[in-house]
C-alpha cells in the first residue's frame, strides 16, 4: 500500500459513489425540496418583518400618544393657572367691593351720627333758652311785684346769672 495504513484505507471507488451519491441527493433536494424550504424561509422572514414593523407602529403611535398626553397635560396646566389667576382676580375684587361698601356704609353712619349730634346741640340750645327765657320772665315778674331797690336789684341779677 502507498503509505497509507489499513484502518484509514481509502478506496477510489467509495469515493466516487459518495460523491455521486451526495450529487444526487443535491439534484433531487433541488427539484423537490429547494423551492419548498426557500418558500417556508420567506414565509417566516415575512411574518419578522411583519411582526418587526407591527412593533415599530406601535413604538412610533405610543410616542405620538405620549407626546398628546404630554401636550394635554400641559394645556391642563396652564387652563389651571388661567383659572386660578382668573379666581385669585374676581377674589381681589370682591374684596376691594366689600371694602368700599364698608367705607360707604361708615360714611353714611358717621354723617347719620354727625346729624344727630347736630339736632342734639340745636335742641339743647332751644331747651337752654326756653330756660333762659322762663327765667327772664320769673325774674321780670318778680322785679314786676315789688319796687327792689339797687341792692335787691343787684341780688336778683346775681341769682339769675348763677341760674343760668
Amino acid at each position: 500500500m502507498h503509505g497509507f495504513s489499513p484502518i484509514v484505507g481509502l478506496n477510489f471507488t467509495t469515493v466516487i459513489f459518495t460523491f455521486i451519491n451526495t450529487i444526487i441527493l443535491l439534484i433531487l433536494y433541488r427539484k423537490f425540496l429547494h423551492n419548498k424550504v426557500t418558500a417556508i424561509l420567506e414565509k417566516r422572514k415575512e411574518l419578522v418583518a411583519a411582526d418587526l414593523a407591527a412593533a415599530e407602529a406601535a413604538k412610533l403611535s405610543a410616542e405620538e400618544k405620549e407626546l398628546e398626553y404630554t401636550a394635554l397635560l400641559a394645556d391642563s396646566k396652564n387652563e389651571a393657572e388661567k383659572i386660578i389667576t382668573a379666581a385669585t382676580v374676581r377674589a381681589l375684587e370682591k374684596e376691594r367691593e366689600i371694602i368700599s361698601e364698608a367705607n360707604d356704609s361708615a360714611s353714611r353712619i358717621l354723617a347719620k351720627a354727625d346729624e344727630n349730634i347736630e339736632l342734639e346741640k340745636k335742641r339743647v340750645v332751644n331747651e337752654i333758652k326756653n330756660q333762659i327765657s322762663e327765667l327772664v320772665i320769673m325774674t321780670a315778674s318778680a322785679v314786676a311785684e315789688k319796687e327792689i331797690s339797687e341792692k335787691d336789684n343787684s341780688a336778683l341779677i346775681d341769682s339769675f346769672l348763677v341760674k343760668i
